[in-house]
């Protein structure tokens, strides 16, 4: 048979895993050798070594991990060691597309090179506007111009000079007037009138017509000729003007061209740029001082001109290494780029040199780090990065062309090469959200290096976080920490990991801490940060940041919360729940109560049929009632209606934590026997009766006894836990002074029975080999208890029989 006193309370060594440093021979943590790198996350170290050294298509990596992990931090110093150690990737600029304007073209230089040609473009400009106007007002272009254009007048005066002379000789004259040419006849030089061509013979006049028509037939041939030698003309004149053009500028371009000899690509647009100048070599003799264009020739200048530069995308020419680009805002257009417009009179127009990088642009070559949630809350940004990846390009677009809810005509420059490595840094459950349902991540995304919460606390592990102690006041220029101070952050890390046998890899709480208690420290007027410190700055978090806590308790106390802590109720128990507000959480009481009726062996989830219980509470209820049921009613019907509420409860509650104290008070509630109020309860229970840890359980007992504190402490106080959790056990020291005073109690269990008879005050009963419970057990009086239920429901029946036998129970 089960004992009361078979639970042994826990002793004061038991709460709280102490820390012992006595084997380092240290006065602060100066003495102490700082260590490189991260502390209890070897696992995860080697996965980014790996992500980060592999050199095949898909082997981005997603880093993960509780916040404050560290994971930033060590993801950058790794890739600056491997960056460092690599060659600046290329240049990459755009240009002018002179056969496709709309498509501007990508040139791809080695690092320092790109800058080097837009220099060298801006300047063969500039000296341009010099060397062709020159060379075009020298006397050598200046005597073949005139020359053509002499040798253009000479043809036409001769043609003319032909036909005259021939007029002459038949007494016919060439005249010019304003209407044209004109021939008339002639008798000793003078010219014939009228009068006198009447005079003639007919014979003599028709002649003459036919003489006169022959001669006009002959210079409209020259007339008609003139145009097309005027064109052959202005054609060899252009041919001047571009040899002239090219003896001025194939020079310039020529020594660009030495320079970077070993790029096709680029010598290939150096003789596109060189046959456009001179195509438009008019643009270059023109003068900026016309008056109808003081205002906007500059301008106008500028943007003709602007055809011949360089938009240098990504300048590498200062980049020691490989780039490591952490984006912060990684928005569509961050991550792809984008293609910016002006406006120009009223209208967006756009060139080349409006083009913009992006994320992935200046990381092409090297590493790019994102955090995966803002890139999956950015519209499009995922879907951009995915595809930029599984393509190995960069293409520009924008996110209105995508959508197409534009259709004006924009550019769409030619798309570059992308080599980089990825690393997204984000929560655990988005990793397995995106592994489930995007058939694309695992692709993309085949490493995963997932940071521990936490480290086991063994002796080695402790040495080395005091160390890692140490190196983090070298690191922030923090006071040194005592040995003592030492000692109490390794139990506070224990204390945040929630386990005396684990130590959090939280560096976050950890360097807030001991920045917090320098400060006190050096308001004190310390050299160095004491345990005092320590506990102070402790304390004064937890002050900051629960005031809810107090507001709760402060209701508990004045009874607005009804929370008992002494006497006994029958069906009426008192649980612990956890809050979590923000990065602390606290622990109250909360009452829980059970009633009980004949019925059809029904136990009502009250919370869950309010739906405020969430599916985890809802099983822990299903799984006592299972209990029940094979435990008291195995060979009989259950003839028992239950309910079970949380008392001013208006929120939601989720967990199991409460099953044991659930089925505790259910029990009381069919014995009848009263349950302690100067005991709370927690813990969750499976099918067998066998008690389970529960998370929180600092937080919970610590909830509980500041409760009984505030109304007296008398020796009866305490809490029942599960005794797998004694090992989590990190408790304040007012809890465990009160435990060594025998003021307050925390007594383990392992089975129901356990929790029932230390509630209860009466032993729970074993059942025996004939399948009874011991008369005055606990367990005796719920069988009891049940078969009178049972036989009232069958009583109730036989009586509301109808007379063809049928019953009408339950109807």
């Amino acid at each position: 048979m089960a004992k009361i006193n078979t639970v042994i309370p826990l002793t004061p060594d038991q709460l709280c895993a102490r820390c012992d440093l006595s084997a380092l021979n240290i006065g602060t943590s100066h003495d102490l050798a700082t260590i490189e790198g991260m502390v209890g996350q070897e696992r995860a170290v080697d996965a980014v070594r790996f992500g980060i050294s592999i050199k095949r298509q898909g082997y981005n990596l997603y880093v993960m991990g509780p916040p404050g992990s560290g994971k930033h931090t060590m993801v950058q110093l790794h890739l600056a060691q491997i960056a460092k150690q690599g060659t600046p990737p290329s240049d990459w600029c755009y240009v002018y597309n002179f056969a496709q304007p709309q498509h501007p073209q990508a040139l791809e230089l080695p690092p320092g090179q790109g800058v080097q040609l837009e220099q060298d473009l801006d300047q063969l400009v500039d000296e341009l506007h010099i060397a062709i106007p020159a060379a075009f007002e020298s006397d050598e272009f200046q005597a073949r111009i005139e020359s053509l254009e002499q040798a253009l007048k000479s043809r036409q005066e001769d043609a003319l000079n032909e036909i005259h002379q021939e007029a002459s000789r038949h007494n016919i004259r060439l005249m010019r007037t304003s209407d044209g040419f004109v021939f008339a006849p002639t008798h000793n030089g003078e010219i014939l009138g009228p009068e006198d061509f009447q005079k003639m013979s007919p014979g003599e006049r028709e002649a003459l017509e036919r003489l006169i028509s022959d001669l006009q037939g002959k210079l409209r041939k020259v007339i008609e000729m003139m145009p097309r030698w005027s064109k052959e003309t202005r054609d060899k004149i252009k041919q001047v003007q571009r040899d002239t053009a090219r003896l001025a500028v194939s020079h310039l371009v020529d020594e660009i061209k030495d320079k970077y000899h070993d790029l096709p690509e680029v010598i290939a647009h150096l003789d596109a740029v060189q046959e456009d100048i001179i195509g438009n070599v008019h643009e270059f003799r023109k003068h900026e001082d016309l008056p109808h264009l003081l205002l906007g020739a500059a301008e106008r200048r500028q943007n003709s001109f602007s055809r011949y530069k360089v938009n240098l995308l990504i300048d590498n020419s200062a980049t020691t290494g490989l780039p490591v680009i952490h984006e912060d805002q990684p928005s569509y257009q961050n991550l792809i780029g984008r293609v910016e417009h002006i406006s120009q009179m009223g209208t967006l127009v756009t060139d080349f040199s409006l083009i913009k990088p992006g994320a992935l642009h200046r990381a092409n070559g090297g590493y790019l780090i994102l955090d995966a949630t803002k890139v999956l809350t950015q519209p499009y940004a995922w879907e951009g990065l995915k595809r930029a990846l599984r393509c190995k390009q960069l293409h520009i677009d924008s996110l209105g062309q995508l959508l197409s809810l534009i259709s004006t005509v924009s550019l769409e420059p030619e798309p570059i090469p992308l080599d980089v490595k990825v690393v997204l840094v984000g929560d655990r459950i988005l990793y397995y959200l995106l592994s489930e349902y995007d058939p694309e991540f695992n692709e993309l995304f085949k490493v995963a290096a997932d940071f521990e919460d936490d480290m086991t606390r063994s002796g080695d592990h402790t040495q080395l976080y005091a160390r890692l102690i140490a190196t983090l006041c070298q690191k922030e220029a923090l006071l040194a920490l005592d040995r003592a101070a030492i000692c109490r952050v390794i139990e506070h890390a224990a204390r945040l990991a929630g386990d005396a046998e684990k130590l959090t890899t939280n560096m976050r709480a950890l360097t807030d801490l001991l920045s917090e208690a320098d400060h006190l420290a050096r308001e004190a007027k310390r050299a160095v940060i004491g345990r005092e410190d320590i506990d102070s700055a402790i304390a004064q978090r937890k002050r900051r940041h629960l005031r809810l806590k107090e507001q709760i308790q402060d209701e508990i106390v004045r009874q607005t919360i009804k929370i008992d802590t002494d006497g006994a109720k029958v069906g009426q128990i008192n649980g612990l729940s956890v809050l979590l507000l923000g990065n602390e959480s606290f622990g109250h009481p909360t009452r829980i109560t059970a009633t009980i009726r004949v019925g059809e062996g029904h136990i009502i989830d009250i919370e869950r049929e309010v739906e405020l219980g969430g599916p985890i509470h809802s099983k822990g209820v299903l799984i006592l009632s299972s209990y029940i049921g094979a435990r008291y009613s195995k060979d009989r019907p259950l003839s028992m209606h239950a309910s079970l509420v949380f008392e001013q409860n208006y929120g939601k509650i989720e967990g199991d934590s409460a099953s044991l104290a659930e089925l505790c008070t259910l029990l009381s509630a069919i014995a009848e026997v009263p349950i302690a109020q100067s005991l709370a309860v927690t813990g969750s229970v499976n099918q067998h009766g066998e008690v389970q840890a529960i998370g929180g359980v600092n937080e919970k007992i610590e909830g509980f006894f500041e409760i009984c504190q505030a109304r007296g402490l008398t020796g009866h106080h305490g809490v029942i836990i599960p005794a797998d959790n004694v090992k989590h056990l990190m408790l304040d020291q007012p809890v465990i002074d009160a435990v060594a005073a025998g003021t307050f109690n925390i007594y383990p269990v392992t089975q129901v029975d356990e929790a029932a008879a230390l509630l209860m005050g009466m032993p729970a009963g074993e059942r025996t080999l004939e399948g009874e419970f011991p008369a005055g057990s606990l367990n005796a009086l719920i069988m009891e208890r049940l078969e009178q239920m049972t036989e009232i429901r069958h009583a109730f029946a036989e009586t509301a029989k109808e007379p063809d036998g049928s019953s009408d129970l339950g109807r």
